[in-house]
């Protein structure tokens, strides 16, 4: 399992938002040359911060983004919700199309255990926790 580009960067996004202890605002085009995304891109994925409500942008001089929320009680799975990364989407691991109970591939049953795992993971994983990592892409 592999989170896509946008995912990846959107988590990006968040971490060097929550770097700073105090309330700061972030110009966009601050983060997209500080994490190397193209500008247009950052500011897609930004509105789709915005519209989740976990970063507010304030317009004008003085405007930019900023976390809405304190970082601990964002979890990596709002992110990628934002995002639109389905996490629990019917798509097969091996991608050969839907995988469900009425019609499974032959990891299907193997594979419930694992995925289960790995969203309670990135539901139990904030930006506190996932800003000590290093992204890189």
């Amino acid at each position: 399992m592999k989170l896509n580009t946008t995912s990846q960067h959107a988590i990006r996004i968040m971490n060097y938002i929550a770097k700073e202890d105090e309330q700061k605002f972030y110009r966009a085009k601050e983060i997209s040359e500080a994490l190397d995304i193209p500008y247009k891109y950052l500011t897609k994925i930004m509105t789709q911060l915005v519209i989740a409500k976990l970063i507010t942008s304030v317009q004008g001089r003085e405007g930019g983004y900023f976390l809405q929320k304190e970082p601990s009680t964002i979890a990596i799975v709002d992110i990628l919700e934002a995002v639109h990364e389905l996490l629990h989407k019917e798509n097969c691991l091996l991608g050969i199309g839907a995988c469900s109970e009425n019609k499974k591939c032959c990891l299907h049953d193997k594979w419930k255990v694992p995925k289960k795992a790995i969203y309670e993971m990135l539901k139990n994983t904030n930006l506190v926790d996932s800003s000590k990592l290093e992204y890189k892409l």
